[in-house]
């Protein structure tokens, strides 16, 4: 186990994907880091904001635990998965002229494709259909804000931005939002602040409620930087506030 583990996890409200909790791929993130190698995460209830949740380090791997409930547990994996080629940075710019989210967004301020959000503030991550293939694309620059150990993007944002161009992957289904059930990541190389990324997202299968969907992030020059696997669940569309 890696030795900065925490006993103690708090999602900061920054850190929402649906507004009263926490973006799923970034709070798997954070539990991944208790664990070596490619983690698979699943989300068990919708991630808490702004309060402590506990750390519980098994022989299987890591919960994390609000009161006695399970919010995510995560374990070591291996993630083999068929990646798409990457399209060039000028496609990927072109593709996210498209991203679906412009015109109608279940979770407009989401922190990761939130088109509501300032700039600096979410990723503004906005997959959108790239012209003649099955495959959402758009590019990233991580920001400073994000930074973990010197110049290098902090992994839990390397999660994050894995998470949902996935959603973007296949056509929203009429009258259903859908939310991150489980996702697998593997980082294979450090994300450098200030550089451009290009991410991807394609579908795989759809089974009923449950969509599945590959993401992947690479380096301008087309280098595979991180892989991620996505389970995406059909949920009732959220209430309007009155």
């Amino acid at each position: 186990m890696p030795e900065t583990a925490e006993p103690r996890i708090t999602i900061d409200r920054r850190f929402h994907g649906p507004p009263d909790s926490g973006n799923g791929g970034y709070v798997c993130g954070r539990l991944a880091a208790f664990l070596d190698g490619p983690v698979t995460a699943r989300l068990r209830v919708p991630p808490p904001l702004a309060e402590p949740l506990d750390v519980s380090i098994t022989d299987t791997g890591v919960k994390l635990l609000h009161g006695e409930t399970i919010v995510v547990e995560a374990r070591s994996t291996r993630l083999e998965l068929e990646v798409p080629a990457p399209p060039s940075t000028a496609e990927a710019k072109r593709a996210s002229k498209s991203f679906r989210g412009w015109d109608e967004h279940v979770f407009p301020t989401c922190f990761v494709c939130g088109p509501d959000r300032e700039a600096g503030d979410g990723l503004h991550i906005f997959a959108g259909a790239l012209a003649g293939r099955d495959l959402v694309a758009c590019t990233w620059t991580p920001d400073a804000s994000l930074e973990g150990r010197p110049g290098m993007t902090a992994p839990e944002f390397i999660w994050a931005a894995l998470d949902c161009p996935g959603a973007f992957a296949f056509p929203q289904p009429d009258g259903r939002a859908v939310v991150l059930g489980e996702l697998a990541v593997d980082i294979h190389a450090p994300v450098p602040i200030g550089e451009c990324c290009v991410l991807t997202g394609w579908p795989i299968d759809h089974r009923g409620r449950k969509h599945h969907t590959g993401t992947a992030l690479f380096s301008a020059a087309g280098e595979r930087l991180a892989l991620g696997l996505a389970t995406w669940i059909e949920i009732g569309l959220p209430e309007s506030p009155s």
